[in-house]
């Protein structure tokens, strides 16, 4: 049994523009805070730690989901009977309607056609030699990928990245970002229930098994749309906000962009530390189900604790030199997509996408540079950028 030791607390708000720009000095004061700190700007408390968040994410009994995994009780509301805002037994459940088009069986058919169509995109963007990474490439390959995945048809697809932004900007406190999100929240609810509809779906698609699931009476028909929202917007906002964050790391780090062309195989190993270094998901929220000890800390019964994926993953008592892009590290055992049975169910489809997409850069392009300032995008969970306007120079140039 540990000593009580002090408690330690903290004034920062985490969700403040300022903060949300640059993260990562806040953070690194919360880890030399102590292991478990109480946020007093919020009804809260933070586990910034490695250690303790990759403990938290496996240790559903003690640190449950089954409240939501945002901050407010009223936008967790909307979350209850999803894959995110669930524990085992029923969390088992309703990740396992998916599980058959996630598993690596399911994803290794789609390489080949994957592969094709990031080829295809990025040559098509190397031959006007400059772009902007963000909307003409990050957002577009996830979103054209995961809406042929889930089904919908091509005039369906319009509205689904503004969906995904206002939805993970609820899962933090009622800030105006919050506020200013209440709409499009809503318009994606009303899409869910009037546009992603069977009669809309190609049958074989993740929606329609959705929608067939309740058919067959395994889940309540009431969960059909918010396991739809859940699906959608997890399965492509990790993926455009990781790509964007990897061509920003690329262009800024030339060495390692060379050191990647000379040796593909470092792609996968580039992609897990730019996760690992510019976290997409900035952490989510878990309520402890009975008091719990921390390094002789006790974190009280029924109280929301962030697990701070961005913190963890920059944490200088797991890596060395942390806040360096070392295309040779291959962090595997970083926490950017979970960990645990809440490990992201799609995050063998993210890898996919991203290596496909870097893939066809390093073979195609010999240089990238800024072609301006980026622009980062403020969300209250994701991080990301909304511009990044890049000039390319293309191989044999």
């Amino acid at each position: 049994m540990h000593a009580t030791v002090p408690l330690p607390t903290s004034d920062v708000d985490l969700f403040a523009d300022d903060v949300l720009r640059d993260p990562f000095p806040a953070l690194r004061q919360l880890r030399e805070a102590g292991p478990a700190v109480r946020l007093t700007a919020y009804d809260a408390w933070i586990l910034p730690r490695y250690e303790h968040v990759r403990s938290a994410l496996a240790d559903h009994e003690r640190f449950s989901s089954a409240h939501g995994v945002g901050y407010e009780d009223r936008f967790n509301a909307q979350m209850k009977g999803t894959v995110l805002a669930s524990d085992p037994p029923d969390h088992t459940r309703l990740r396992a309607l998916l599980s058959d088009k996630l598993a690596p069986r399911a994803l290794a058919k789609l390489r080949s056609r994957i592969t094709t169509l990031a080829d295809d995109l990025v040559a098509d963007l190397v031959a006007k030699g400059g772009f902007d990474a963000v909307p003409e490439l990050a957002a577009v390959f996830p979103v054209t990928v995961v809406a042929d995945l889930v089904g919908l048809t091509e005039e369906a697809r319009g509205p689904l990245l503004s969906f995904a932004d206002a939805a993970f900007n609820t899962f933090g406190p009622f800030n105006a970002r919050a506020a200013a999100s209440i709409p499009a929240v809503g318009q994606m609810f009303e899409y869910l229930n009037t546009v992603m509809v069977p009669e809309n779906l190609d049958p074989d698609g993740w929606a329609a098994a959705i929608h067939q699931a309740a058919d067959r009476g395994e889940i309540e028909a009431a969960s059909v749309v918010p396991l739809l929202s859940a699906y959608v917007i997890a399965s492509m906002d990790t993926t455009i906000n990781a790509l964007g964050s990897t061509i920003l790391l690329f262009a800024l780090h030339p060495g390692a962009y060379q050191e990647v062309r000379s040796e593909p195989g470092l792609i996968g190993p580039a992609f897990e530390e730019s996760l690992r270094l510019e976290s997409p998901a900035q952490g989510f929220f878990r309520r402890t189900s009975r008091a719990v000890d921390i390094e002789g800390i006790t974190i009280p019964a029924d109280t929301r604790v962030l697990l701070s994926f961005a913190s963890a993953n920059r944490d200088e008592r797991k890596w060395e030199r942390p806040q360096e892009f070392l295309v040779r590290r291959n962090p595997v055992d970083h926490v950017a997509l979970g960990y645990g049975v809440h490990g992201c169910a799609g995050q063998g489809l993210a890898r996919l996408e991203a290596h496909a997409v870097l893939g066809a850069l390093v073979r195609r392009v010999s240089s990238i540079e800024l072609a301006g300032e980026p622009v980062r995008k403020l969300n209250n969970v994701i991080r990301g950028l909304a511009s990044l306007p890049v000039t390319v120079r293309a191989e044999g140039q």
